[in-house]
Formats: C-alpha cells, sequence, structure tokens
C-alpha cells in the first residue's frame, strides 16, 4: 500500500508546482526588452528610481526585465534603455528639451531619441502612432541628473562660420 501512495503523492506534488510555476508565469506582464551595454552604471540606477509613473500625458509606466530600462503604455508605446553608447558626432537633429541635448533619427512610425552630451547616453524610442515627443520632455528633468560630457548640440551658424 506505502507504494502506490507514493508515486500517486509524487505526482500530486509535480503536478502542484507545475500549476503554481504556469500561475506565476502567466501573472506578469513584463515587457521584455535588452539591457544597454553600461545599463550596470550608478548614475542609470539613480536616474531609474526617478523615472516617471506616466508620460505623454496618459502611459502608465510597466514593469521590464532588463536592468535600466523602462516601459510605458499597454502595449508598449514608449520605451527607455539607460548606459547605450554616448554618441560624439552626428549629423541627425539634435534639440535641446529641459535642459538636455536630444538627436532624433526618425525610423517611420518609431522615433528613437538620444541624449547627447550625456555619459552614460539615455534612448527613448516611441512609437509616434500612440504617442508624441511629449515623452521626451517628460523624461528630460530625470535624465538631467546624467553627468554632461562636453558635447552639445550646434546651431547651423555656428559651424558654418
Amino acid at each position: 500500500m506505502d507504494t502506490v501512495r507514493r508515486p500517486l503523492r509524487w505526482t500530486a506534488i509535480a503536478g502542484v508546482a507545475a500549476a503554481l510555476a504556469a500561475g506565476l508565469t502567466g501573472c506578469t506582464n513584463a515587457v521584455a526588452m535588452a539591457p544597454a551595454p553600461s545599463a550596470d552604471a550608478v548614475e542609470c540606477a539613480a536616474v531609474q528610481v526617478r523615472l516617471p509613473a506616466v508620460v505623454g500625458n496618459d502611459l502608465q509606466l510597466r514593469n521590464t526585465d532588463a536592468q535600466s530600462t523602462a516601459a510605458w503604455g499597454d502595449p508598449a508605446a514608449a520605451l527607455y534603455r539607460c548606459g547605450v553608447a554616448v554618441p560624439t558626432v552626428s549629423d541627425l537633429p539634435c534639440f535641446s528639451q529641459g535642459g538636455v541635448d536630444w538627436i532624433r533619427d526618425d525610423r517611420g512610425d518609431r522615433v528613437v531619441y538620444t541624449t547627447f552630451g550625456r555619459s552614460p547616453a539615455v534612448q527613448v524610442v516611441i512609437d509616434s502612432t500612440r504617442t508624441t515627443n511629449q515623452v521626451v520632455q517628460d523624461l528630460s528633468d530625470v535624465v538631467s541628473t546624467l553627468p554632461e560630457d562636453g558635447h552639445a548640440c550646434l546651431d547651423p551658424a555656428d559651424v558654418q562660420g
């Protein structure tokens, strides 16, 4: 009789464990993202804890599965990564927003904004069909705490002599 109960007990335990694991993984709504190369920078952590809960007027902050990342909207309409490669020269449009210089790279429905003159650098990708560059403005205040590296956007008159 004991030999009959033992396999049943282990089968029941395995079934409960499988159900629990399936239930726990079904509860997460984390946005899958990859960390940037310098995501472990202390400066990124300092910004991460100050990210706003809402950007673009109505996009709610969501959980992500990578260090120094964030996402807003469901489905995600704005993605944030700290620790991306620091740009030093670019022919893309550069503008200042909230005391932070940003490079704008239009890629169809996606617009990629990368900080210019900050190290580590931040990248914000927005779905332009669902939100606007208001997201960049909403993030500029916290991103402005990142150290400046001496680079800045130039006015065309500054480089044409």
